[in-house]
């Protein structure tokens, strides 16, 4: 990424240096376990045939030649007029044509008195049919078949296959991992807060949403507000490695705003340096010299979450290979009017087909986010009621 920093780029510039200027993780090996819902980077193939040995596919009798059979030990070789015992999924023995079902069997004997397997009542006509009940070596793949193209997005049915087809680990695309600090010596984590504090909102939804836009979450902390305490937070850990630090809180330019300091002091650059936009214009993104990135959202909610929606979602899409967020157009149900000031994030509700704006959207609220079906972008000139105004999904809201 260039050491270029762009001030108070406009809503879809910001979102265009993501996309332009970050690459995504590399592939790598995962173990299977951790595999569900990654993205395959090569094809998987069969690593030996599948099944990799011939089997009986129902318990019963490994039978040679016609009824009666002489029987003999399990795992014995059989020759014409012989039967052994085996079971589903058992080893079928040397020289078996067919697996007689248990329930169409019985033990009889013979003229001389000795145990001998004839088919009971329950068999069927022509039973038993030669290759009945027998899973072949290699009938469902031969060693090196493809089983799961490249670009597939695995599902537990996926890692069952793999191991079915004798993989421990599977080389899929990068998943980015965040850590999140959340900043702010008011934040109170229960109850009713008091004159001067303010409810911890962010730790109850900000690890839910960031999983939701595909990265993974290694830890979640709140730090105090000083700058040592900021760059601690800021700094990798052995045991908690992170691609990007998502911070809220400490975007501003006030001696109470440490972030920016934060960065400064470990050699980072800032690549997004507040967006002209409302509400988040704060918002900020940074890279470190290890390549980790810094995503500082402002430190009200729904400035907060529109700082996420504008540059955290396309930036954890890029680094984990995922197409970026989609941007839609939406038919405006009311007259937005012209603002002297930047571009305007406003949630909206879906009203006969026509996005309205949302109530109670100031940047500390959260009613107006809650009920809303997206985003509508406004520019500075407003949109007239009919007109359309582009729009963006929130992650939590089903898109029909």
């Amino acid at each position: 990424m260039s050491s270029a920093v762009v001030l108070k780029l406009s809503w879809a510039e910001a979102r265009a240096v993501v996309a332009e200027r970050v690459e995504p993780l590399p592939a790598h090996s995962v173990p299977l376990k951790d595999c569900l819902g990654r993205i395959l980077a090569t094809d998987m193939l069969a690593l030996a045939p599948m099944p990799h040995y011939t089997s009986a596919a129902m318990d019963g009798w490994a039978v040679a030649g016609s009824p009666p059979w002489i029987l003999v030990e399990a795992g014995e070789r059989i020759t014409a007029g012989q039967a052994g015992p085996v079971v589903t999924g058992g080893v079928l023995p040397p020289g078996a044509k067919a697996v007689l079902r248990s329930e169409a069997a019985m033990v009889a004997t013979d003229a001389d008195g000795l145990p001998v397997l004839a088919l009971s009542g329950a068999a069927r006509p022509g039973d038993p049919k030669s290759g009945a009940h027998i899973r072949k070596v290699g009938e469902e793949a031969a060693a090196g078949d493809l089983l799961v193209k490249a670009g597939t997005t695995l599902n537990p049915a996926h890692l069952a296959l793999a191991a079915l087809a004798g993989h421990d680990e599977l080389t899929a695309l990068g998943r980015p991992v965040a850590r999140l600090a959340y900043t702010g010596d008011e934040i109170v984590s229960s109850g009713v807060p008091g004159p001067g504090q303010v409810r911890d909102v962010f730790s109850i939804q900000m690890g839910h949403v960031i999983e939701s836009l595909g990265a993974e979450v290694a830890s979640e902390q709140h730090i105090p507000d000083s700058l040592a305490a900021t760059i601690a937070a800021l700094e990798e850990t052995e045991n908690d490695a992170a691609d990007v630090v998502i911070t809220t809180g400490g975007t501003g330019v006030s001696e109470v705003d440490f972030l920016r300091p934060a960065i400064a002091a470990l050699g980072g650059r800032l690549v997004v340096d507040g967006i002209a936009m409302r509400p988040g214009h704060p918002t900020l993104l940074a890279e470190l010299p290890d390549r980790r990135y810094i995503l500082g959202l402002p430190g009200n909610p729904l400035a907060a979450m529109m700082g996420l929606m504008t540059l955290g979602a396309p930036l954890l899409a890029k680094l984990g290979s995922l197409p970026a967020p989609a941007v839609f157009e939406v038919v405006c149900g009311a007259t937005v009017p012209p603002s002297d000031g930047p571009t305007r994030l406003m949630p909206y509700r879906l009203v006969y087909g026509l996005a309205s704006p949302a109530t109670h959207t100031g940047s500390a609220m959260l009613r107006g986010l809650a009920d809303a079906d997206g985003v509508m972008v406004v520019p500075p000139h407003g949109v007239r009621m009919g007109d359309t105004a582009v729009a963006f999904a929130l992650p939590w809201v089903h898109q029909s």
